[in-house]
């Protein structure tokens, strides 16, 4: 049986080979070399430039003189007010640092040396490394004509293994791309045995297409389903790492046994202020961010640059040549764009900022576009 002592030894000889926990590898501006300009404008790690919301400053300067107490007494209300913004009991959730801490306990979890994690690629890489760090077999299927998951070779690739995790970021990092609610019906009814599916919804508040839902009703039907949620985006809060999976009661109480399940109070606190006003901030960051993407994605279009239809607070721009000129030429022009993502070696991420910041990018970008 997995444990939080085992789990954490197994990633302790991870650490050992370099390669501890992907997110702090990907740790986005230890990537941009040399001197920076002060007035940077970072459109590389998907983060939400609003920050966190008015009520959610507010709770913390509240609770910060408070914070040298545990507060465990707190967190029973604290994951009830989380799981009932999403229509789940307490039982349903487990908290994390960020979805990340969710994720690779999911993939510990429920894979194996012989259980394989199925997954796309290119996609979120946290996952897979976790997996690949544990010496657990990975499964990487290739993306549809439209940058899509090809979920039939998923669920194909779970089958012939006897089972497994299927892996789905919807929307997909780095793509921006979607898996539509149908799809992802599909794959739930099919889902062979011994298989689990986690779907990582950590952009999902971003997407307009009606065709698009969240996998949360599966868990509320009691399928096989993980769903990782954050704060980190449309909330504005990845410095605060706050996160949740959502599935099962049986499922979430292995996951509990491997969790820390403490966050911050400060964090904590911040999380449950947002959701008090949730349909409000939802909406009105959801708008903001669809207005600005809209002229980006208007504004390349014009220029004849191509690009992936985006879903989420990020664009996947072909640059007709290997983005890794743009990555390492823009940083000294003061825009910092997201890090490579073989293989498509031409397409360069780059994040959703302020109206200000994207002007500020598509003066840097053509610029390096066409020179």
């Amino acid at each position: 049986m997995s444990t939080r002592r085992g789990f954490f030894a197994q990633m302790g000889a991870a650490a050992a080979a370099g390669r501890l926990l992907p997110e702090a590898a990907y740790a986005q501006r230890a990537a941009v070399r040399g001197a920076l300009a002060q007035d940077m404008v970072w459109l590389n790690a998907n983060e939400n430039p609003a920050g966190p919301p008015d009520c959610s400053l507010d709770a913390m300067r509240a609770v910060m003189a408070n914070s040298g107490r545990y507060h465990y007494n707190e967190f029973g209300g604290i994951y009830a007010t989380m799981a009932k913004a999403e229509g789940l009991v307490p039982e349903q959730i487990v908290a994390g640092c960020g979805s990340s801490e969710v994720l690779h306990i999911a993939v510990e979890l429920f894979t194996s040396p012989t259980r394989p994690l199925i997954t796309v690629e290119p996609a979120y890489e946290g996952p897979r490394d976790v997996a690949r760090n544990l010496g657990h077999q990975v499964i990487l299927t290739k993306l549809r004509e439209h940058y899509t998951a090809d979920i039939g070779a998923m669920v194909d690739a779970a089958d012939k293994a006897h089972g497994g995790l299927i892996y789905l970021c919807n929307p997909n990092n780095p793509t921006s791309a979607v898996t539509t609610a149908d799809e992802i019906d599909w794959v739930v009814k099919n889902l062979p045995a011994n298989t689990t599916l986690l779907v990582d919804e950590a952009y999902i508040h971003f997407v307009e297409r009606p065709d698009v839902k969240s996998a949360i009703p599966y868990v509320q039907q009691g399928k096989n389903v993980i769903v990782a949620r954050t704060f980190s985006k449309i909330y504005g809060m990845a410095g605060l790492r706050v996160g949740f999976a959502a599935a099962r009661p049986d499922i979430i109480e292995q996951m509990s046994r491997m969790s820390l399940n403490v966050i911050s109070i400060v964090s904590a606190r911040a999380a449950v202020a947002a959701l008090g006003d949730k349909d409000n901030i939802l909406r009105t960051r959801k708008a903001t961010l669809v207005k600005t993407r809209r002229e980006l994605t208007a504004w390349l279009q014009e220029r004849s640059v191509k690009f992936i239809d985006p879903n989420a607070n990020f664009v996947m721009i072909d640059v007709g040549r290997n983005a890794r000129e743009f990555i390492t030429k823009m940083p000294a022009l003061g825009v910092a764009p997201g890090r490579p993502f073989p293989p498509l070696d031409n397409m360069l991420r780059v994040s959703i900022g302020t109206d200000a910041d994207m002007t500020k990018f598509r003066e840097v970008f053509w610029k390096v576009y066409k020179a």
